[in-house]
């Protein structure tokens, strides 16, 4: 991953969901994640990798510390991922795991240049968003 001028880089971000099983499933199956259970210091959870990105995820049972002045709950994120295909494949990959896109393609401006991007939502609400750059807006 490409650094900032000082090579400072992302690492993580933390998101709020309210239930496991269907997070964890709609994360794997809609968003590609790998799924990190974790079952050390506390109750049993996960987190969300994409490639060298990692989702760390506050849900059930945690009492995570420290935590921002407005702690994440569920369905208050707003996310990008980057979509390998082209925005109609993504669609199409959208519909075929029964998720309905809010909007799009639309033409985007991403980490990565122009794209076009599809918004749908987490089983919690969160706003997600899949950006392709397969093809470019002109």
């Amino acid at each position: 991953m490409t650094g900032g001028a000082d090579g400072i880089t992302l690492d993580h971000v933390v998101i709020a969901v309210s239930d496991w099983a269907r997070s964890n499933a709609f994360y794997r199956d809609v968003c590609g994640a790998e799924l990190v259970e974790l079952t050390e210091h506390g109750p049993r959870r996960w987190r969300y990798r994409f490639g060298d990105i990692m989702f760390n995820v506050h849900g059930p049972g945690m009492d995570p510390q420290p935590v921002a002045r407005i702690p994440a709950a569920p369905g208050m994120a707003d996310l990008c991922l980057v979509w390998p295909g082209t925005a109609t494949q993504a669609i199409q990959h959208l519909r075929e795991h029964g998720v309905e896109p809010e909007e799009g393609p639309v033409p985007r401006n991403g980490a990565g240049g122009p794209g076009f991007s599809v918004y749908f939502r987490d089983p919690d609400g969160s706003l997600l968003e899949f950006i392709s750059y397969a093809e470019r807006p002109s």
